[in-house]
């Protein structure tokens, strides 16, 4: 798992918690681990995130940063985890 100082992340686990992830959430403090993932949407976010994309290794495939709500997100082959963290963290 990826490291980020100063912000705690948490696995998103069953299928409640994957779906809702950081909807209606302000002021978002922490990130969440999407495992097995390569797709997300930020429909019904109230900021922005930043989005990781990694591989079964967790080495990094490719940053989003500042994703907008309403969005859809599809990423790209080899992603097997994605990281979905408070905005301006990459």
């Amino acid at each position: 798992m990826l490291t980020f100082e100063n912000i705690e992340i948490m696995e998103a686990k069953g299928l409640i918690n994957r779906f809702i992830g950081l909807m209606f959430k302000k002021n978002i403090t922490y990130g969440l681990l999407f495992r097995n993932c390569k797709s997300i949407h930020t429909f019904f976010m109230f900021d922005e995130i930043d989005v990781i994309a990694t591989d079964k290794n967790d080495n990094i495939i490719k940053e989003y940063k500042k994703l907008k709500p309403w969005k859809i997100l599809i990423a790209p082959k080899g992603t097997k985890n994605i990281y979905e963290l408070p905005k301006n963290t990459i």
